[in-house]
């Protein structure tokens, strides 16, 4: 699919650069995706790109590489990529952007231990550099195990596909996990900074790219309102909840020995931890964001006695959408005597001045009653209500939730009068929606993060030290799951085992139902 003639010419539009609510355009560049025949490429980064290319945020000499062992010409990838985009891009199909697309579309065809195809990789790049005007500049997106991380980056250094200058960038994208616990992380950090230097390195947390999550900043620092009571004084716990409704059946080569804990808590669930609590950053530049969420990861830490402010289960054969599920040793690929969690719940605290006796609770399943994620700012009860009980006894707590998924958007819980001549109080939604109020659809959170990636603009990526602080802050709730066996049984489309129910219970206080 090679195309002809003089490289075009990358012109950025017109624009004032201060003006941060115009679109950055990504500048020339190519995007390398190692495992693109796999789920992830095929399900969200190629439509991601095409997504990126409709909505005119790829320059017009934009390449996409694909790596594999596949014996596959440059036409063959690209049938690959268009079947993709057309099932699974958000935007419309549109013939004059694939087109344009498509002539920058190229295949290598080799295995990760193979130096020749990375020569021959090598080669390609230089070719798009004179053909398509990439300008040297190329970014690695690596969707494949992290056993391989090693071994792609180690010949990306050898062939000099690693190799950058002050005119030229080279970029590698990792996906989770990132390591399987802290020694481990560290291993892989030193691997991967071995060839890149860390502001080149960018790992994809792709909860971080949901714009609700960067909604948690507008919220917090752009209003007034929230301020002056988001802190101790005022707010008696957090809950971060990310449930899902499916289980696991065809996944257990992935997820087997890995968990509910490893998979979600280590990043998502610590990473909206620390956007939540974190303090407001100086500016909104990449370093003050990361120095704020490190400040806050590097306070928190496990409540204990762990027996009590800890729960795990593996959900059983139950109930789910109105039809009989199997339970996770039933499930394909799974021993019969997995002790692997489909359910983790933790409590931290975070030993900081505005945050000192607030207990946060995290918690992540499968098989659970709903699908959602969401923060759940709970607040603590008046000092003082001038109310008889009865006039007040369906009067819950005050609270504020972020809504995540799949719902995105913000409701505030508090109380009102029931209409009527008698005084009764009872507790009302106060409701924003994403969809109702923006007419915009919100972009993918892959589109977001390969456009960050592709500018350069590492905001929404966890740097070293979050990682290594996250594996340090879950050490210790591993290694004593480890130790204890087999997990609680919980049946499925319940909302967890009857454990994690106990663990709030003890201190007077429920889970929200969703």
């Amino acid at each position: 699919m090679p195309s002809t003639g003089a490289a075009p010419q990358w012109v950025n539009p017109l624009r004032d650069e201060r003006d941060k609510r115009l679109p950055r355009i990504a500048g020339p560049c190519s995007l390398v995706i190692f495992g693109v025949t796999g789920d992830l490429a095929r399900k969200k980064l190629m439509p991601a790109v095409y997504d990126l290319a409709n909505r005119g945020l790829l320059p017009p000499g934009f390449a996409l590489v694909g790596f594999a062992r596949r014996d596959w010409a440059d036409e063959d990838f690209g049938q690959v990529v268009h079947d993709a985009v057309k099932q699974h891009s958000r935007t419309p199909f549109r013939e004059e952007v694939w087109e344009r697309l498509a002539e920058g579309i190229r295949f290598v065809q080799g295995s990760f231990d193979d130096a020749a195809a990375f020569a021959e990789l090598s080669s390609t790049l230089e070719s798009l550099d004179q053909e398509r005007g990439t300008g040297g500049n190329h970014a690695f997106y690596l969707a494949i195990p992290p056993a391989a991380f090693p071994t792609v980056c180690e010949q990306l250094s050898r062939s000099g596909l690693a190799k950058q200058t002050e005119e030229q960038w080279r970029r590698v994208v990792i996906e989770k996990p990132f390591g399987h616990d802290l020694d481990s992380a560290k291993e892989l950090n030193a691997v991967v900074n071995t060839v890149f230097p860390e502001d080149s390195v960018f790992r994809i947390d792709h909860y971080l790219g949901k714009e609700t999550v960067q909604n948690i900043l507008a919220l917090r620092f752009a209003n007034q309102l929230f301020d002056p009571i988001w802190n101790a004084h005022y707010v008696d716990h957090v809950q971060i909840t990310m449930a899902e409704d499916i289980g696991l059946g065809g996944r257990a080569g992935y997820y087997d020995g890995i968990g509910a804990a490893r998979d979600v808590i280590q990043n998502h669930l610590l990473q909206l931890l620390a956007f939540t609590a974190m303090e407001e950053p100086v500016s909104f530049e990449p370093s003050e964001l990361q120095a704020e969420k490190i400040k806050v990861l590097s306070a928190t830490r496990l409540a204990e006695p762990l027996d009590e402010t800890t729960a795990r289960g593996q959900y059983a054969a139950g109930w789910q959408g109105g039809q009989q599920v199997v339970g996770l040793l039933d499930e394909e690929g799974f021993s019969k005597d997995s002790v692997t969690e489909t359910y983790a719940a933790i409590t931290l605290e975070v030993d900081t001045r505005r945050w000192a006796g607030v207990p946060f609770y995290l918690r992540t399943g499968k098989r659970l009653g709903r699908r959602v994620t969401e923060i759940a700012v709970v607040f603590k009860r008046a000092p003082h209500l001038p109310f008889d009980a009865t006039m007040t006894e369906e009067l819950g707590q005050n609270a504020l939730v972020i809504r995540v998924q799949p719902d995105e958007g913000v409701t505030m819980r508090f109380g009102s009068k029931v209409p009527g001549s008698s005084m009764e109080v009872r507790d009302v939604n106060m409701d924003f929606s994403y969809g109702q109020a923006f007419t915009e659809s919100s972009p993918e959170a892959y589109e977001r993060l390969i456009l960050d990636m592709l500018l350069g603009e590492p905001s929404l990526f966890p740097v070293n030290a979050e990682v290594e602080l996250s594996w340090k802050i879950l050490d210790p709730v591993l290694e004593r799951w480890a130790a204890e066996g087999t997990p609680e049984p919980y049946e499925s489309g319940t909302w967890g085992p009857q454990s994690a129910q106990d663990m709030l219970r003890r201190t007077g206080r429920e889970w929200r139902r969703p």
